[in-house]
């Protein structure tokens, strides 16, 4: 059987095994998934992130600012989901409020690190403060986390305060205002209080001071206290007097070196009505500039500078005897209410002087229903507001409208206008007429013809006393003299005095 092979040439084989394929088309290689770290790490960040917004969502947190919040705060990406959750609940724990736990976090994210909230976990409950407030909470964690304090260190600052005899409220009440007395040393304190009993105040006061003015710890003895009081003696003021104040008032403390006299010297130039001066000093001076000082700052809130501030108050002095409530309902209803900017209390000092009820409220609700019927020709400001008279706003804003008066509130047709006094009062005080009698007419008929006789002889006597005058004395009158003499006609006797004239050497 035959069997046929066949072969290839051996040339072919040889070029076919010496073959390259071309550079350009390069042979295919196979593609795998990629191994690039930052992806991955990319992908880490975006789960963490996923995880984090879904325990910040859990605790309260709202979803829309979550994922503002983690891209603020970058750091907390350092941590696990599992050491943030921890975070939540020892926070949720020192004071069980969801509010509280958005507003620590939303302020001061650092106090999430668990190393640092671990050793506070029910610290606070253990500290012997009864009434605990979220802000002294939160004030005391932001002010521990700032220099790495621990719960040991504010258990002995209240340890401290306590054994200088302040109460729990007060003891929460300084660590709510001024946190920093963690830090503290305990001479400080001890010198302010032996200050304010320097200067008579019973030691049963001290706690209460503390308590309604925790900012006294901001004030230094030498550098602030000592001088103020100093300021105080120079103004004319006793010691009597400022401790009487500040028993009143502890914010006294507070005041600025040269803030009082600043206060008073614009009481001393104000111009006023007397009764608004006297209201005014009703409690002495020194009260009435601290009321002063109160008013300048409740102004200075809202954000005017202190010399417009100042001056607000020099041209309307009846805002110093209004309470600091209504000033501040009359600037929230015109910022937010008439749109107006609080600069126009310098150019329209009188807002704060009127009525708010009768007259702020009322002429704003007209000028407001006027403006949305386009009853206005040109825009009313402040001024138009405020300045015109009752009766002036009424003709040109309510009269003309009929649908107006009864939101204005007065000179409305069927509002009816009490008088003072009864309709027939009038005639009580109508003179009693009595009969004349045979007697009056005799003696009124007598002065009749008796006045008469008696300008002739007045007339008489006043001849014969110029002509003496003239002739014996010689006298040298003045041509404007004799002038007025005879424009006079003194009597009716105007031929007289033209003799007399001609007889004087002019």
């Amino acid at each position: 059987m035959a069997i046929r092979v066949l072969a290839r040439p051996t040339s072919h084989r040889l070029i076919a095994s010496t073959c390259k394929p071309p550079s350009s088309f390069p042979s295919p290689k196979p593609h795998y998934f990629s191994t690039n770290p930052l992806a991955s790490s990319e992908r880490q960040e975006n789960s963490k992130l996923v995880s984090h917004s879904d325990v910040f969502q859990r605790y309260g947190f709202p979803k829309s600012q979550i994922h503002d919040f983690l891209s603020k705060n970058r750091f907390l990406l350092n941590s696990s989901t599992s050491d943030i959750e921890k975070s939540l609940k020892i926070l949720l724990s020192l004071k069980p409020s969801h509010e509280f736990l958005v507003s620590v976090v939303s302020s001061c994210p650092s106090v999430l690190e668990f190393e640092f909230l671990k050793d506070w976990e029910m610290s606070i409950s253990k500290m012997g403060i009864s009434n605990v407030s979220s802000s002294m909470v939160f004030n005391v964690l932001e002010v521990s986390r700032k220099f790495s304090l621990g719960p040991e260190t504010v258990y002995r600052c209240i340890q401290r305060l306590k054994g200088l005899g302040f109460s729990d409220s007060t003891v929460s009440r300084v660590l709510e205002e001024f946190p920093m007395v963690i830090v503290m040393d305990e001479n400080e304190l001890r010198e302010r209080i032996e200050f304010l009993v320097g200067i008579g105040i019973d030691r049963k006061h001290i706690d209460r001071i503390f308590n309604f003015f925790p900012g006294i710890l901001v004030c230094g003895v030498r550098n602030k206290l000592k001088p103020l009081f100093k300021e105080f003696e120079e103004l004319g003021f006793t010691v009597d007097v400022a401790r009487r104040e500040i028993l009143r008032d502890p914010c006294v403390l507070g005041l600025e070196l040269g803030e009082l006299s600043r206060c008073l010297e614009l009481l001393k130039n104000l111009k006023c009505r007397v009764p608004i001066n006297e209201k005014i000093y009703r409690d002495g001076a020194f009260r009435a500039g601290i009321e002063v000082k109160r008013r300048i700052d409740c102004l200075c809130r809202y954000g005017l500078i202190r010399r417009d501030a100042f001056k607000v108050l020099w041209k309307e002095p009846r805002a110093i005897m209004y309470e600091i409530k209504d000033i501040e309902k009359k600037i929230e209803f015109l910022v937010h209410r008439m749109k107006f900017d609080v600069l126009w209390l310098v150019d329209v000092p009188e807002y704060l002087g009127v009525n708010f009820d009768k007259q702020i409220v009322p002429r704003h609700n007209v000028i407001e229903y006027l403006r949305s019927k386009g009853g206005l020709g040109n825009e009313v400001g402040l001024k138009g507001v405020i300045k015109l008279s009752r009766q002036r706003f009424y003709n040109l804003y309510v009269k003309p409208y009929p649908e107006c008066e009864k939101m204005f509130g007065r000179f409305v047709g069927d509002v009816e206008v009490k008088n003072q006094h009864p309709v027939g009062m009038w005639k009580l005080f109508k003179p009693k007429r009595y009969p004349e009698s045979k007697e009056d007419h005799e003696s009124i008929r007598r002065r009749r013809y008796l006045l008469p006789g008696m300008i002739i002889l007045m007339k008489d006597f006043t001849i014969g006393l110029l002509r003496n005058s003239i002739t014996q004395l010689k006298l040298k009158v003045s041509r404007s003299f004799v002038v007025l003499f005879l424009k006079v006609g003194f009597l009716g006797i105007k031929e007289e005095l033209r003799f007399f004239a001609s007889q004087v050497r002019l």
